[in-house]
């Protein structure tokens, strides 16, 4: 990999490591659907001039059915549920959990029969969702089902989100996808958060809302459309096993919440299955990966 590589790649394990204490301190005083609009309208209209430059929207609104499951699957679903459990959950132990993304794809597309079962995935399986019931049974009271359930949910949208760009949106260019998702959760946000809207903004909550829409949104993905063209789909994949530890570093620096014997032991399990089960398998072709969210890239067989 070359220096603008490795400064790229570098880049994003810390940007798609932020989101998760930024939502933390946007929640605090805002509605997480205040929130996840906010984001999505700002960091659509960002990127909208480069789409529009570049005559990538066209062809994406043409094929409205694919790309309004994609934006709920992945963006409108995900967004608001993260915020939700964030009111309740510490944020390095949320961005622990969705590290599980490559594992529920994996057992997604299998089940679709786009890939296989062999001992290797098996065991990456086993090994990645023990270091999720690590998690959960050592760090989060479970007196508060709902967020966890909240977070499972996008663990699931965020592993179907992928599998319908594979299938039915592939062919059309990721910044036009990215833009016209972006722009398409903020309008259904948008009677939501009229609703919910707040009589006045923090100062911390604000800032936190502008900091995931730039720096989180819009400046994530031109810098990995970027990462993609230097070190190719596959590789720039690999990112995702690093965001979950920025994550938990800030989560523990920055708001100080505690390093559990959770994270000690789960983060690594995670990671480990993850790895294993996400591993191409012998007599399996993998294709490139699009950008999902911000937060989840998964890497997944061709279909």
């Amino acid at each position: 990999m070359t220096r603008r590589g490795w400064a790229l790649f570098l880049a994003m394990g810390v940007i798609w490591g932020l989101p998760y204490a930024m939502i933390r301190i946007a929640v605090a005083d805002l509605d997480p659907i205040v929130v996840a609009f906010g984001r999505t309208l700002i960091g659509g209209l960002i990127l909208l001039p480069i789409a529009l430059y570049t005559k990538t929207l066209g062809p994406v609104f043409r094929r409205w059915r694919p790309l309004l499951l994609y934006t709920l699957a992945e963006i409108t679903g995900p967004w608001v549920l993260i915020g939700y459990a964030e009111t309740t959950l510490n944020s390095s132990t949320v961005g622990l959990l969705i590290a599980a993304v490559p594992l529920i794809a994996v057992v997604i597309v299998t089940v679709l029969g786009h890939d296989r079962f062999d001992a290797r995935r098996i065991v990456g399986l086993m090994i990645g969702f023990g270091g999720v019931a690590t998690l959960i049974g050592m760090d989060i009271d479970l007196s508060n089902p709902a967020a966890i359930g909240a977070i499972g949910l996008t663990t699931i949208g965020y592993a179907v989100g992928p599998i319908v760009i594979n299938r039915a949106l592939a062919d059309l260019p990721p910044m036009g996808v990215v833009t016209a998702s972006l722009l398409l959760a903020a309008a259904i946000y948008a009677p939501f958060a009229s609703w919910r809207w707040p009589t006045r903004i923090t100062a911390d909550s604000g800032w936190s809302v502008l900091g995931l829409a730039i720096l989180c949104t819009a400046v994530a993905f031109l810098f990995f459309f970027a990462l993609i063209s230097e070190v190719g789909p596959a590789r720039a994949t690999v990112v995702a096993y690093i965001n979950p530890g920025v994550a938990m570093l800030l989560g523990i620096v920055a708001l100080d919440e505690p390093m559990t014997a959770g994270m000690a032991i789960g983060f690594p399990l995670v990671i480990l299955g993850s790895i294993l089960g996400t591993a191409r398998s012998r007599d399996t072709t993998t294709s490139h990966v699009v950008p999902a969210a911000p937060e989840a890239i998964a890497g997944l067989p061709e279909r």
